[in-house]
């Protein structure tokens, strides 16, 4: 899509003076979500030692680029291994994670009304599956008709008889003060990423757009690889992000540049903590 030359003429003119800050804040974003997962186990009243819990919940940054997530589910297996906490308890958590998630995007991608004509469908979009996906998780007999029809896939199926038994879990960790913080949480990180974008595109030296306009277009993109259920919607992100920076007025080879300069910091960054986060737990079995 653009000249490998022209983008790494491109990447030589990096202002490292941002570089710091950029540092600084992806390192804070994962520290929110960690906050937000210690949140839902002491809700459940689950008690792990520190050290041990960032390690395990850090090692899924590694297996999120499965598809949909679904190797996250591997950090039930972890804490059942290591702690003897029940797969009924922790794998629904991480659904849980995964709505807030979207949560946080729909709350922020408001942002998007204005600046960006196109983000109003996506909000739209977006809005629709988190509340038809509310209304499966609040509606126990929807709930199990869901997990009957994944329960055809060989990979999940391990984990339906956990989450079946699981229901309260899920439907209390997302009511109250657990619901109001763990929001707050999730609105926190994709406000960090996105000031993370913004740095990055003032170190190319792109002023002409403001926070909102740029933080609209990120998570707009965001939205859409989620609802494409691919790995971390690789492709689609880099794909519509190219086509968003392209239509507020950036240069084809220069938005590639950015592209994967902002996928670099804010998802592959995370990807090796993960795998080094896996590496400090070991090698467990999963037939336990």
């Amino acid at each position: 899509m653009s000249d490998l030359t022209i983008v790494y003429e491109k990447l030589l003119n990096f202002d490292t003076t941002y570089l710091p800050i950029i540092l600084l804040l992806i390192p804070i974003s994962w520290l929110i979500l960690y906050l937000r997962w210690n949140l839902l186990l002491k809700h459940n009243d689950i008690k792990i030692p520190t050290k041990k819990n960032m390690e395990i919940y850090f090692s899924g940054f590694a297996l999120s680029i499965t598809p949909g997530k679904i190797g996250e589910l591997l950090k039930s297996q972890f804490l059942k291994t290591k702690f003897d906490v029940p797969r009924k308890i922790t794998a629904p958590l991480i659904i849980v994670e995964k709505i807030y998630h979207l949560i946080g995007l729909v709350i922020i991608s408001i942002l998007g009304v204005y600046y960006l004509d196109i983000s109003s469908y996506i909000i739209i979009g977006a809005t629709i599956f988190l509340v038809v996906g509310l209304v499966l998780l609040f509606s126990k007999k929807l709930f199990n008709k869901f997990l009957n029809l994944i329960n055809k896939i060989k990979f999940i199926s391990k984990w339906t008889d956990s989450l079946s038994e699981s229901y309260d879990v899920v439907t209390t960790s997302l009511k109250g003060k657990t619901f109001v913080f763990a929001t707050m949480y999730s609105v926190l990180f994709w406000l960090i990423e996105s000031i993370i974008v913004f740095f990055i595109l003032k170190s190319f030296e792109i002023n002409a757009f403001d926070f909102f306009r740029i933080t609209s277009t990120y998570i707009a993109s965001i939205i859409l690889g989620v609802l494409s259920f691919l790995p971390e919607g690789i492709g689609v992100v880099e794909g519509s992000l190219l086509g968003m920076f392209n239509i507020i007025g950036i240069e084809t080879s220069l938005t590639f540049t950015v592209v994967v300069l902002i996928r670099v910091f804010t998802l592959w960054s995370s990807v090796v903590v993960g795998l080094i986060s896996l590496k400090l737990c070991g090698v467990l079995s999963l037939n336990k």
